[in-house]
Parts: structure tokens; C-alpha cells; sequence
């Protein structure tokens, strides 16, 4: 009896772990598989959220003069394995559309998600600096007060660049249009009375 031929592998090879941990290993992460993209962001909402971390007690250096980078994942992909307790989030406003996650067992810095979206921003500084993925492009660029400033050795976009969103949306499909939830434990508290 010969089996119908579907085009499709009847195996797969399984998929990579990455495993990352916040600066004191409190809170430990594991990804499947390749990341989707690498990106650094220009904005103001990332510059603006960046300022507000970096003002943390002993908060790591993850940013460039300029811009964040990051590393972005399928939701359904990561983990986290251990210290989910420690996980606080902090938006800019009350109704802003995207909300940042620190460990805050030590201020690192661990994510920034955009409501409802299918994906997670790791911050590119939790890869040890040898195994960090190249970053791929950078976006908002013309956020900038002078973009000028920026080196070009990958593309800088004014906005976002095409492969970004196609990239996004071939992972959304790919997870079949699903966009799974990420608990924290809490809200953040900035001890400046100014940031709160």
C-alpha cells in the first residue's frame, strides 16, 4: 500500500531552547525556536520607557543613545520557568497601547507588549552580548530629533519597514490568529514621586 504524497514532512526536527535569565537569575525564561525578527525601536514611547527604567535602582544598561533594541518572539513560544512573582509591568499613561515588564528582583528589564498583540519585545541585553541576534533594522526613525545621527550599517526606517510587518504577520498566522496572554504580578512602583 503506497501512502499519498502531501508535500509535508511526516517529521520534524524539534526546536532549539534559548534560555535567558534577568541580571540576579531570580526570574529564568525559555524560548522555543528562532526568534521572528531583531529590530531596534527609535520612538518616543520606547525612548520615554527606556528614561523611566533606567532610572531604576541598579537597572542594566539595554539601550543605545538612540534607540532599544530588541529581539521579537511568537508568545506562544516562551515560558517563563521560574520567578513569575517578581514580574511587574508600568505603562506610560493609563490608556497607552503598550505596557513594559521588569524583573523586579533586580530591574532588569525583560519586555514590551503592544496590546493584544501576538508577540513579545524582549529586550535584545537579556542575550549574553556573543549570542545576542543581530539586529536587523531600525524603526521610527523619524522620531528622532536628528536621525541623522544614526549609523548605517542596517537600514533605519522613518517608520517601520515592510519585512517588519510581513514578518509579524506571517508568525500571526502561524499561530493560527492567536494572541495568548502574559500574567505579571503586579504594577510597577517608581520610588520618584515624579514617575509614578
Amino acid at each position: 500500500m503506497r501512502l499519498p504524497v502531501t508535500g509535508a514532512p511526516l517529521w520534524s526536527a524539534p526546536m532549539s531552547t534559548t534560555s535567558l535569565a534577568c541580571r540576579c537569575g531570580q526570574v529564568q525564561l525559555a524560548i522555543e525556536g528562532a526568534p521572528i525578527l531583531s529590530a531596534e525601536c527609535c520612538c518616543n514611547s520606547c525612548r520615554a520607557g527606556g528614561d523611566r527604567i533606567a532610572s531604576l535602582p541598579g537597572a542594566p544598561q539595554f539601550r543605545t543613545p538612540c534607540s532599544t533594541p530588541y529581539v521579537l518572539v511568537r508568545k506562544d513560544r516562551v515560558r517563563f520557568v521560574r520567578g513569575a512573582e517578581h514580574l511587574r509591568q508600568f505603562k506610560l499613561k493609563p490608556d497607552a497601547p503598550t505596557r513594559r515588564v521588569v524583573a523586579a528582583c533586580c530591574n532588569t528589564p525583560l519586555f514590551t507588549e503592544f496590546q493584544a498583540g501576538h508577540w513579545l519585545s524582549l529586550y535584545a541585553s537579556l542575550w549574553p552580548e556573543a549570542a545576542r541576534p543581530r539586529m536587523e533594522m531600525r524603526n521610527n526613525a523619524g522620531d528622532l530629533p536628528d536621525p541623522a545621527v544614526l549609523p548605517h550599517d542596517i537600514p533605519n526606517h522613518k517608520v517601520v519597514g515592510a519585512s517588519f510587518i510581513v514578518k509579524l504577520l506571517l508568525a500571526f498566522a502561524a499561530m493560527g490568529f492567536r494572541a495568548p496572554k502574559i500574567a505579571t504580578a503586579g504594577e510597577l512602583r517608581f520610588s520618584n514621586a515624579g514617575n509614578s
